[in-house]
This record gives structure tokens, C-alpha cells and sequence, in this order.
């Protein structure tokens, strides 16, 4: 029997965190091609490995949230990542959901797909060497319309679905609500959705009995929307962001890890260091730490562009910024 608490608990090992390498297909070629490299599931491999494969990765990491199709990819060391992950102590997870959809009553909202066959692909998984999963919705702000409370209560109960299933074949769930970064919103707004979206969730897990116990969960920072013009100090945002998760967090959850939407690498490391301050003050009752995709790779693959000569300073950059980060953490 996997003892899915202590599973959960070990991805907060000191001074370490997350890194979502689970980008699907279309989001790693949009990423990709926006660096000018070509795309290809070959170049899509040396993306991966890329990052799986710099020495050293797991002193600041504890997992890394993999692709479907990564689980059965090999590195350099012609080791499949789960197998060669695994063997530097770093737990390989994956992405479980089949990405978003529009809702048909609220167009501008997504839903959550992947329920289906759901047990069938957590089994498959759980073979592969995963043993950890992660389900996103999206959660998108819009003045005072949205996000309606019929999609926040749809995506909260696909997530509860989710999670209770992950946690029946053994496996540990990271439930994902992203409150999106696009809009003009402020902080305040991002703040009030975040303790609904929360609230919401956590009621909705206990309804469908989630053991909240080896439940991640995956957050945004509240921030003000990307087109507000408003700059928020680490500070504020980690106020903010704080009382939304004192209010409406339980102190059972296993831990909360944070990611970085849309910040630059230096934003996302400073706000993170202001949130663990401020959690500090604040007595919080579960361990914090990072989740994050974008902000951890963004500067390796400016260096990178897809060329081997180029792998070494672009393993160097990243990390540099793995140490940023994990002394944030601290």
C-alpha cells in the first residue's frame, strides 16, 4: 500500500520544489517556436532533457510534473526520464487532464476535460513510474461577470472527481484552479476569486470524501491582471495572496505550491520570497513551495535555441535559477 501521505509530504523536501515540464504538444511547439527552435517530438525530447538531464537538478528539485507522452521518453543516458528521475530521488508526476474546452452556456469560460477514461489512464501511468498526477482548470476574470459561479462549481467538481479517483489507484493529486493573469482586473478582484474558487474546492473535496491529507494544491499568487497597468510589490501580493489561503485552505492539506503564470522569472522568485516571509509571520499550517514551468526555463531556452553547442550554458542558466528560487523557498 503507497502511503500516499508521506508521497505528498516528501515533494516539500527543504529548499526544494516543483518543475511543470508537463506542457502538452500544441502549448511545447507554441513554446518552442516562440525561441525560433523548429519542433518536432524529437526536439520536443531534447526540451525535456534539456532540463531532466543538468547535473545537479536534484538538490533543488523534488519532482517534476511530466507529459503523457514523456513517460515513455528516454534522456541522453538512454534511460527512460521516470527511471533516471526516480534514481536521483526526484518523484516524476504527470499532467492528467486533456486540457479545457469553452463552457456551451458561458463561451468566454473553459471546462476541464478527461474524466472518461480517467482509471484506465492512472493505471497505465502508475506502471509507467509516476506517482503523483496534476489536473488544471482554468479560471478566467473578467470585470464583475466573471468568473460565473456555475464554472467555478463545474471546475471544482471535475477537480473533486479527479482527486478522489487519483487517490483510489494510489497516486497523489495535485488539484490545479489557475485564477488566469489575463485582464485589467486588480489585485483586490484576483484576491476575492481566489477565496471563492478556494472555497469552493475545498467544500466540494469534502463532499466527494478527498482525504485532503495527500492532496496538493497548486495556486495562483493574487496579482493584478496582466493589462490592469498596475505593478503590485511582492508585499502586497503576498498579503493578499496569504489571507486568501489562511481563510480557505484546511490545515490538513498536505501542502501548497505555487505557480508562476505569466511572471518573468525574476517577479515569480521575488513574490515567492515575500509569500514565505510573510508565511513565517503568519504561523502558516502547511509547506509552501514553487510549481513552476516558464519561470524556471525561460532564460535556458533564450540560450538554448535548439542547438546542442548551446546545451551547457543553457543547463547553466537554469541552474542558476533553480538556486534563485530555492533560496526564495527558504
Amino acid at each position: 500500500m503507497t502511503d500516499l501521505v508521506a508521497t505528498a509530504r516528501s515533494l516539500f523536501a527543504q529548499g526544494k520544489g516543483i518543475l511543470a515540464a508537463d506542457e502538452s504538444v500544441h502549448t511545447a511547439t507554441a513554446r518552442l517556436a516562440s525561441y525560433g527552435i523548429p519542433t518536432s517530438a524529437e526536439m520536443r525530447r531534447q526540451y525535456r532533457d534539456l532540463f531532466f538531464g543538468a547535473e545537479g537538478v536534484e538538490r533543488y528539485l523534488s519532482g517534476i510534473i511530466l507529459f503523457s507522452e514523456t513517460l515513455l521518453e528516454k534522456g541522453s543516458d538512454k534511460k527512460l526520464f521516470p527511471k533516471s528521475l526516480a534514481a536521483r530521488g526526484i518523484a516524476p508526476g504527470v499532467k492528467v487532464d486533456l486540457g479545457t474546452e469553452p463552457i456551451s452556456t458561458s463561451p468566454h469560460e473553459f471546462i476541464t476535460q478527461g474524466l472518461l477514461d480517467l482509471p484506465e489512464r492512472l493505471a497505465e501511468y502508475k506502471k509507467q513510474g509516476a506517482v503523483f498526477t496534476k489536473w488544471r482548470a482554468a479560471i478566467r476574470i473578467d470585470g464583475d461577470q466573471l468568473p460565473t459561479s456555475a464554472a467555478i462549481h463545474e471546475n471544482a467538481k471535475r477537480l473533486a472527481s479527479y482527486a478522489k479517483e487519483v487517490q483510489s489507484a494510489g497516486l497523489v493529486p495535485i488539484v490545479e484552479p489557475e485564477v488566469l493573469l489575463e485582464g485589467k482586473h486588480s489585485r483586490a478582484r484576483s484576491r476575492t476569486v481566489l477565496e471563492e474558487v478556494l472555497g469552493t474546492l475545498f467544500s466540494v473535496l469534502e463532499e466527494h470524501s478527498v482525504d485532503p491529507a495527500s492532496v496538493i494544491l497548486k495556486t495562483s499568487m493574487a496579482l493584478a491582471g496582466s493589462e490592469s497597468g498596475k505593478k503590485d510589490t511582492p508585499e502586497e501580493i503576498a498579503e493578499d495572496t496569504l489571507a486568501a489561503l489562511m481563510s480557505n485552505v484546511p490545515r490538513q492539506v498536505a501542502g501548497i505550491v505555487f505557480l508562476s503564470g505569466g511572471q518573468t522569472p525574476d517577479e515569480a522568485t521575488a513574490n515567492l520570497a515575500a509569500i514565505m516571509r510573510k508565511a513565517k509571520e503568519l504561523n502558516a499550517p502547511w509547506p509552501l513551495t514553487f510549481s513552476y514551468a516558464r519561470a524556471l526555463q525561460e532564460e535556458a531556452l533564450s540560450i538554448w535555441k535548439g542547438k546542442e553547442e548551446n546545451a551547457p550554458a543553457a543547463r547553466a542558466a537554469f541552474l542558476a535559477r533553480l538556486a534563485k528560487v530555492s533560496a526564495a523557498r527558504l
